[in-house]
């Protein structure tokens, strides 16, 4: 196997089940919960945002929403939304109508 197949089969999106909906949105709930009361440590939302963003990548699939949505988290009061939680809601929803496409 050859370096471009590794690479694509990294990035192939899995199977949308209701586990891996439950633990994004699990994921995506928390870390906007915890970041409220962690805004008075310098560095803690943003930690909390790369966790994020690699605990979501890894459950549902890179999507491009998860870009925008972890630099959108760098601005002030912007980041105090519940912007993770909305944007797995997002790719869930979009990956749902993608897959009843496919037939899968």
């Amino acid at each position: 196997m050859n370096l471009f197949q590794k690479l694509a089969t990294r990035f192939q999106t899995p199977q949308l089940t209701r586990t891996r909906i439950v633990s994004a949105l699990a994921v995506a709930v928390v870390a906007d919960g915890i970041q409220i009361p962690l805004q008075a440590v310098p560095v803690a939302p943003e930690i909390i945002d790369v966790i994020a963003m690699v605990a979501t990548s890894a459950i549902l699939g890179f999507h491009w929403l998860l870009l925008p949505t972890f630099l959108v988290e760098f601005v002030p009061l912007v980041d105090m939304m519940p912007t993770w939680t909305g944007c797995v809601v997002g790719v869930i929803a979009l990956r749902k109508r993608a897959q009843g496409k496919t037939g899968n």
